[in-house]
This record gives C-alpha cells, structure tokens and sequence, in this order.
C-alpha cells in the first residue's frame, strides 16, 4: 500500500477560537494541513502549510498525535501540532490554490460548521473548553 505523511496544525487564539481553512468547491472546513515534501520535518511541513494557507507564522509548541487512517487505498499518517501564531497574516498564499477562505472559530462555530474530518472535532473541543 503506497504511504502519504502530512502534518496538521491546531492553532488557537487568545480569544479560544481554533484556526481553520475552507477549501475550494467545499462547505467544509479543517485545520491547516498538507503533505511532508521530500526532505522535510513534520515539524516544517506544519509551519509552511500554515503559512500558506493562512498566511501566519507559527511557532510548534507541542507535538500531540498521529493520526493513522486509509483513504482511498493509501496508507496516511498525519502528525497534529499545538502551534501558536505569531503577527497577523500575511494573506492566503497557496501554490496549490485549494484554500478560498481562512478564519478562527469558536466553540460555538465548531459545532455548526461542516468538517472535512469529522474525527478532528472532539480533539478541537478539548482545546477549545
């Protein structure tokens, strides 16, 4: 079974809302997240999906998990970081141009909208209590 790593980042604010992006042709939202290129740390594909997009710079504060599942006949690891943001963004710059919309969610946002992975919700509430 062919392999894909990613890395994903739960960001929150000081006003306890959680960071999350809209992709294109999508109701849906999720955290920040994407793909490990070839040479880099989970810790760096974090920092730069965020940065492009949600146009922040982040610094890692933990390393929480490993998300483990199947998808479509692959085998995907996704690595979960605590992160907090530095400055204020820069814009949405995405080289992949999937991302239409970034914003920060409250508690009450979190249990509306829709979730490209529903799974994610529960951690995203513990956060976010």
């Amino acid at each position: 079974m062919k392999e894909w790593f990613g890395s994903a980042a739960i960001c929150i604010n000081e006003d306890k809302e959680v960071l999350m992006v809209k992709s294109i042709n999508s109701e849906t939202w999720a955290i920040p997240s994407g793909g490990i290129e070839q040479g880099e740390t989970p810790e760096e594909c974090c920092i730069r999906e965020v940065k492009e997009e949600t146009g922040y710079d982040i610094v890692i504060e933990d390393s929480l998990f490993i998300k483990e599942a199947e998808v479509k006949g692959y085998s995907v690891k996704t690595y979960y970081f605590k992160v907090k943001k530095i400055g204020e963004s820069e814009g949405i710059n995405d080289p992949d141009n999937n991302i239409v919309d970034a914003g920060w969610k409250s508690l009450r946002d979190i249990k509306r909208i829709q979730h490209a992975y529903p799974e994610d919700l529960e951690v995203l509430e513990e956060f976010l209590k």
